[in-house]
C-alpha cells in the first residue's frame, strides 16, 4: 500500500507540472511571464573599479555624490563586456545607496540619450543571499522531516510557480482576477495534500475543508465590499498598476480579493488537515464512535487551535504594514481616522476574513469528516 501511495503521490508531482504549463501556455501564450514595458535593459555586473568621485554641496550641507566606475557584464547579450557606469548619490535624502566598491555585484540600467547608450547604477544584487538561504531552508526542511520534507520542498515549489505563472501573468494579461484566483488556491490545495499526504480519505476530507473554508473567506470580502465602499487604490504601486492599461484598467477591488484568498489558504488548509487527522485517528482508536460524538469533538479540537490560528493570521498581517501603520498613526489625529484608511481597512478585512474562513472550516471539515469516515469505514486507510 505504501508503495502504491508513493506512485500516486510520483503522478501527483508530474499533474501538477503539467498543468501550471498548460494553464501558463493558455494565459501567456507567446512563451514569455514578464514582458515589461521599460524602455532599455538591466544588466547584472560585477564592479571592476572606481575611476572618479565628484561631489557637489548643496545649500552649504548635503551632499550630491557621483561615482564613475567599470563594471564587467554577466549577462544578457552583453555579457563579459566592460562598461562604464554612473552611480548618482543624492544625499538630500535621508537614506541613499551605499557608494559601489570593488567586486560588488549590482545591477546596471541602460539608456539612450541622443543615439548613445548610456550606463547608470540600478540596485545592487540582493537575490544571491536569498537563494542562499533558501537553499538552507530547504536543506533543514529535508534533514528533519525526510521524505516528508521532500514532498513539502516540492509542493512549495509548485506552489510559488502557480502564483508567478499563472495568477500572476492571468492579471496582467486581462483574465478574469477572481476566477483564477479560485483556482489558483484549489490548486494548491489539492496539489498540497496529494503530494504530502498522498490519495486517501484524510487528504479527501482535508481538501473539501480547505475549499469550503477558502470559498467562505471569499465570499465575506465580495459581501464587505457592498458595504465598504472601497476602491483598490491602497498604496502608490496600485496608480502604476491603473497606468499599465489605461484602455483596460486592471480591477483592484479584484486584486484584493485574490490577496484575501491566497493569503489565507495556506493557514485554512493546516486547519482543515489536522482537524481531518485528528478525527481519522479518533475513528481508528474508537470505530463505534456515533457521527454525531465525532463531529462534536471536531468542534472541541477545532476551539483550541482557532485561538493560536487566528493570532497568526492577524500577526502576520499586521506584522507585513507595520510601516505604514506607524506613519498613518504618527501622521493622524486620531485612530479612527488611521482605521478608517482604505490601506488598513484592506489589511483589517484580510485578517477578519481569512479568520472567518478558518473558523468556518473547522465546523465543515468536521461535518465532512463525520459523514465521509462513517461511509468509508476506513475502506481508504492510508498506511
Amino acid at each position: 500500500m505504501k508503495n502504491k501511495q508513493t506512485v500516486y503521490q510520483v503522478i501527483a508531482v508530474f499533474v501538477s507540472a503539467l498543468l501550471i504549463f498548460l494553464a501558463y501556455l493558455g494565459i501567456v501564450g507567446d512563451g514569455t511571464i514578464f514582458k515589461g514595458t521599460m524602455e532599455g535593459e538591466t544588466i547584472k555586473c560585477r564592479v571592476i573599479r572606481v575611476t572618479d568621485v565628484n561631489v557637489q554641496n548643496i545649500s552649504g550641507e548635503n551632499e550630491f555624490v557621483t561615482v564613475a566606475f567599470r563594471a564587467q557584464a554577466l549577462n544578457t547579450a552583453l555579457r563579459g563586456k566592460t562598461l562604464d557606469v554612473i552611480q548618482e548619490i543624492d544625499k538630500t535624502y535621508a537614506f541613499s545607496p551605499k557608494q559601489v566598491e570593488q567586486g560588488d555585484t549590482i545591477l546596471v540600467e541602460s539608456y539612450t540619450q541622443d543615439g548613445e547608450i548610456q550606463y547608470y547604477f540600478g540596485d545592487f544584487v540582493r537575490i544571491t543571499p536569498l537563494l542562499w538561504l533558501l537553499v538552507i531552508f530547504c536543506i533543514l526542511v529535508v534533514v528533519f522531516s525526510r521524505m516528508k520534507g521532500l514532498k513539502t520542498v516540492i509542493s512549495l515549489g509548485f506552489t510559488c510557480l502557480s502564483v508567478f505563472t499563472v495568477l500572476i501573468p492571468a492579471i496582467l494579461n486581462g483574465h478574469n482576477i477572481y476566477f483564477w484566483s479560485i483556482a489558483v488556491c484549489v490548486f494548491i490545495t489539492v496539489m498540497t495534500l496529494c503530494i504530502i499526504s498522498g490519495f486517501n480519505v484524510k487528504s479527501l476530507c482535508a481538501g473539501i475543508g480547505c475549499v469550503c473554508g477558502v470559498l467562505c473567506s471569499g465570499l465575506i470580502v465580495l459581501i464587505m465590499d457592498k458595504f465598504l465602499n472601497m476602491t483598490g487604490l491602497l498604496e502608490e504601486e496600485s496608480v502604476y498598476l491603473i497606468q499599465l492599461y489605461p484602455d483596460n484598467p486592471i480591477n483592484l477591488k479584484a486584486i484584493i480579493f485574490a490577496m484575501i484568498i491566497v493569503g489565507a489558504v495556506g493557514a485554512v488548509m493546516d486547519v482543515s488537515m489536522s482537524i481531518s487527522s485528528s478525527l481519522y485517528e479518533l475513528k481508528i482508536k474508537s470505530p463505534d464512535i456515533a457521527p454525531k460524538e465525532l463531529m462534536k469533538s471536531g468542534f472541541t479540537i477545532g476551539r483550541d487551535m482557532m485561538g493560536t490560528m487566528a493570532n497568526t493570521l492577524v500577526l502576520a498581517y499586521i506584522g507585513s504594514s507595520l510601516t505604514s501603520v506607524l506613519l498613518l498613526v504618527a501622521y493622524n489625529a486620531g485612530i479612527e481616522q488611521v482605521v478608517n484608511k482604505e490601506m488598513i481597512v484592506a489589511e483589517i478585512l484580510q485578517a477578519l476574513a481569512g479568520s472567518m474562513g478558518m473558523l468556518l472550516t473547522l465546523p465543515l471539515t468536521s461535518a465532512v469528516c463525520a459523514m465521509i469516515y462513517m461511509k468509508g469505514e476506513n475502506k481508504n486507510a492510508p498506511r
